[in-house]
C-alpha cells in the first residue's frame, strides 16, 4: 500500500512537473506576444497624447499670434492719429519722441548722448559712416 501512495505521488509530481513544462513552453510566448501588444498601445497613447498637447500649444501660439498682431493694429492706429494730429507730417521732433521711446529695446547697445541746444538726440551723427573717404 505504501509502494501504491509513493507512485501516485511520484506521477502527481511528474504531471504537476509536465504541466509547468507545458504551460511554460506555450504560456510563455503568448505572454510575451500579449506584452508586446500592450507595451504598443501604451506606446500608440503616448503618442497620441504628445500629438494633442502639440496640437493645444499651437492653437495658443496661433492665438497668441492673432492677438500680437492685433496690438500692432491698435499701435499702429495710434500712430495714425498721431501723425493726424502733427498735420499729417512726421516732423523731427515726432521721429526724435519715438526713438526715445524705443530705447528699452536695446538692451545690448550703448548709447552716447552729445548735449545739443536744444537738449535733444543728434539722430543723424549714423549717417556719418556712410561717406565714402575720398
Amino acid at each position: 500500500m505504501n509502494n501504491i501512495l509513493k507512485t501516485k505521488h511520484i506521477v502527481f509530481i511528474a504531471i504537476g512537473m509536465l504541466s509547468l513544462i507545458l504551460l511554460f513552453m506555450f504560456g510563455g510566448p503568448v505572454y510575451r506576444v500579449w506584452q508586446q501588444e500592450m507595451r504598443g498601445r501604451a506606446q500608440f497613447a503616448e503618442a497620441e497624447q504628445n500629438r494633442r498637447i502639440k496640437i493645444e500649444e499651437a492653437k495658443a501660439n496661433l492665438e497668441a499670434e492673432k492677438l500680437n498682431a492685433q496690438a500692432e493694429v491698435e499701435r499702429a492706429k495710434g500712430a495714425a492719429e498721431a501723425i493726424k494730429i502733427e498735420n499729417g507730417t512726421l516732423s523731427d521732433r515726432y521721429i526724435q519722441y519715438l526713438w526715445v521711446r524705443n530705447q528699452n529695446n536695446l538692451n545690448d547697445r550703448t548709447i552716447v548722448y552729445v548735449p545739443t541746444e536744444t537738449n535733444l538726440p543728434i539722430l543723424e551723427a549714423g549717417r556719418m559712416t556712410n561717406f565714402k573717404k575720398e
